[in-house]
């Protein structure tokens, strides 16, 4: 069980599932979102997700259509996105969690677009737009 919660603890969540993989995003909406040269995300199961507290605080934005990038309209803490396309799945936003998570594959994805600032200092794999499926 891992647990989460926004920055003013108003909205609280738990994943029954597992946390295998982890995607560091570059893409222009990711970096814009978070205010930062990557996202870290994770693929979770829809089922698997709960919110145990603060539901009333949850808004989304959809930057692009069928994508809703939902947050915490409390403290702007970013949650989770999901397609409207892929109503079985969710991109956990990983800096939310409150546990600890030790994936197997993490890579880099949309490294077309990343921050012209930053500079990888890691061996992971790279990707120049999403990652392939598994």
């Amino acid at each position: 069980m891992h647990k989460g919660s926004c920055l003013c603890g108003k909205v609280r969540y738990e994943i029954s599932g597992e946390i295998d993989e982890v995607s560091l995003c570059h893409c222009q909406q990711c970096r814009k979102a978070q205010g930062s040269a990557f996202v870290a995300v994770a693929p979770i199961r829809s089922a698997d997700f709960r919110i145990t507290q603060g539901a009333e605080y949850l808004k989304e934005y959809r930057a692009t259509p069928g994508k809703a990038r939902v947050f915490c309209a409390e403290c702007g803490s970013p949650l989770y996105s999901a397609r409207d396309d892929l109503p079985e799945a969710k991109r956990l936003r990983l800096g939310t969690l409150d546990t600890p998570i030790a994936p197997s594959k993490r890579y880099h994805a949309w490294v077309s677009s990343q921050a012209e600032w930053f500079e990888f200092d890691d061996e992971l794999p790279r990707y120049p737009e999403a990652a392939p499926k598994r």
